[in-house]
């Protein structure tokens, strides 16, 4: 992905090559006058989230931060999942018991398929928009592996909770400017619909999210 990125980047500056002097200036400022930072309580953003998240057909628990691995058991249990794709950054304490877990380094489609369920952290959660952000990161782990399995369980903490857009953005900066970060932005389950206008879910993601907010 990356030669790939420095490719069509690479192709963009040749055909720039020949652009005049005058016509790229580099004292252009670009006034950014829209609101950057949600000023609300953290709680009316949480309640804000859970109900965006809602309307996407999504899932969504608040659940004690100390009760993590608890309500993940409780979720495969509702589910009937018995094994879990955990990314590698997913700490120990919000691993289940009694629930196998196959931490991903590297595992197949054909293998996350047949786990079929995901677990994971995120690096935000946006919620005007109800968008959990994925950064590719240890805690967010693979793109493949959050769109592989039918059910990605995704935990947010509550101070991962941002209010707008921009706040968002600005913490994926540093990921996305040192290491190249992918970035995946999931708002509900992965869902489309045909000419019919008839919705299916599941196409080309997890066909269930479920979102745990930690407090």
């Amino acid at each position: 992905m990356s030669a790939a990125r420095e490719e069509i980047l690479s192709r963009i500056r040749g055909a720039l090559g020949d652009v005049p002097a005058a016509e790229t200036p580099d004292d252009v400022v670009v006034t950014r006058a829209y609101r950057s930072v949600d000023e609300r309580p953290r709680d009316e953003l949480i309640a804000v989230l859970c109900e965006r998240i809602g309307d996407y057909n999504a899932e969504v628990r608040r659940v004690a931060s100390t009760g993590i691995a608890d309500a993940v058991r409780a979720a495969c249990a509702d589910a009937g999942i018995a094994q879990l794709a955990v990314a590698p950054g997913v700490p120990a304490e919000w691993r289940p018991a009694g629930i196998g877990i196959v931490e991903d380094h590297g595992l197949g489609a054909a293998e996350l398929d047949e786990l079929n369920a995901a677990l994971t952290g995120c690096v935000a959660a946006i919620a005007e928009t109800g968008t959990v952000v994925l950064d590719g990161q240890a805690l967010s782990g693979r793109r493949l592996l959050t769109l592989v399995p039918d059910h990605h369980i995704c935990v947010v903490t509550a101070d991962q909770v941002v209010g707008q857009v921009p706040e968002a953005i600005a913490v994926l900066r540093p990921a996305v400017a040192e290491a190249h970060a992918p970035v995946t932005l999931v708002s509900g389950a992965s869902a489309t619909s045909d000419i019919e206008l008839s919705r299916v879910e599941g196409v080309h993601g997890p066909r269930h999210l479920l979102v745990l907010i930690a407090e």
